[in-house]
């Protein structure tokens, strides 16, 4: 399954050398998480009022490409499940058919603070496509 989101570069996101400050790709990718959950009609908020909290504990970042100031974006993602726990978010950030950052994403689900399989953190939550 892949979930793509369109973005475009603020001019306050840029650094000295007019190119996306390496922290912000940081955003982008968490964003798209985010709304990849909300797709799935998975609240963030109301799974954290319930003790669950899905959290990065890796993430690994290939930088091919600068994005500048008004560049339009895709923020791609796919999901697995890695294991009993691991969450793997293969990203991926394309400016038209440019490949701009490669990213791999690994999270899991805690449930009142122990980690737990993400099937019985988040109700809903299929990974064994």
């Amino acid at each position: 399954m892949s979930f793509d989101i369109t973005f475009k570069v603020r001019d306050y996101e840029c650094d000295l050398q007019g190119v996306v400050n390496n922290g912000v790709y940081l955003n982008y990718l968490e964003h798209t998480r985010h709304e990849y959950l909300r797709s799935l009609d998975i609240d963030f908020k109301a799974l954290h009022q319930e003790g669950i909290d899905p959290m990065v504990s890796r993430v690994e970042m290939d930088y091919k490409r600068p994005l500048t100031s008004g560049d339009e974006f895709i923020s791609s993602l796919s999901v697995r499940k890695e294991g009993r726990l691991r969450i793997i978010f293969d990203q991926k950030i394309y400016r038209g058919e440019e490949l701009v950052l490669a990213a791999k994403v690994i999270a899991v689900v805690v449930k009142n603070g122990r980690p737990v399989p993400p099937e019985q953190g988040v109700p809903g939550w299929n990974l064994e496509h």
